[in-house]
This record gives structure tokens, sequence and C-alpha cells, in this order.
């Protein structure tokens, strides 16, 4: 039976989260990984969970002092880590453009991955970013 480690791990005390800083690291990284896919802000909204455009558009501005929902936060990390993983697998020019491509892979049936993903919201980013995970290790 394995035993827990008794050594002190260093975990951030809630004074050294800044769940607001966190946020609009999120918000940028996402809405310029999106604009590199060649997203309009209508659906780039939709793809970061923003509940319309206008609210998108808002979000994007430095002065924007919401608070990111589980639901945004869950799609914001898929995002960059499925924007990662195609960096990592296909290099720049072909990684922007995967998204947008038609795709004969049995998740998508010969549509575009991100015509599956706005079809089906939060599972279905993260079955993409699952599935080029397994295609980047191998599988």
């Amino acid at each position: 039976m394995a035993t827990l480690s008794k050594e002190r791990v260093h975990r951030p005390e809630a004074k050294d989260f800044d769940p607001a800083f966190v946020d609009r690291v999120a918000i940028k990284a996402v809405s310029r990984l999106l604009s590199a896919w060649g997203l309009k802000d209508e659906l780039a909204g939709w793809l970061a969970g923003a509940r319309s455009t206008r609210t998108w558009q808002r979000m994007k501005h430095e002065d924007w002092a919401g608070e990111l929902s589980q639901d945004e936060r869950t799609r914001m990390s898929a995002l960059v880590g499925l924007y990662q993983a195609l960096h990592v697998y296909f290099g720049d020019e072909l990684a922007d453009r995967w998204v947008t491509l038609e795709n004969d892979g049995p998740l998508f049936e010969g549509q575009a991955p991100l015509t599956f993903m706005v079809e089906g919201g939060i599972p279905a980013i993260i079955r993409v970013r699952d599935y080029v995970d397994a295609v980047r290790g191998g599988l």
C-alpha cells in the first residue's frame, strides 16, 4: 500500500492567488488564439463561453472587471491546451488553419473541428483537445 509523503509542499495561499489576474490572462490568451484561427467576435465569444458578442468584446478590454464562470474557465483551458498541442504537432501555419479544415477523422466525419466544437460545446471542445493529444502521442 502506498503512503503519502509527509514533506510540506508549497501551496499558494488565498492571499497569493488573484483570480481576477488569472481571468485577464486567460481572456488575453484565448482572444489571441481565436484571432490566430481567424474567428470573428461572434464565434470567438461563443467558443470562449461569453453570453453574447458584446459581452466578449467587453471581456477583451483590460478594464473589464468581471469574473469568469467555471464554464468559461473550462472552455478557455481546453482551447489553450488545444492550441498548444496543434502547434507542437503541426507547426504554426497548419496549426492555425487546422480547426477550420474539413477532417475525415472518426471524430469529425468530414466536418471541420471548429464546427464540431461549436455544435457540441464544452464536451466537444474537450474531445477535440483529447483527440489532438492522442494523435500527437502516437495513438
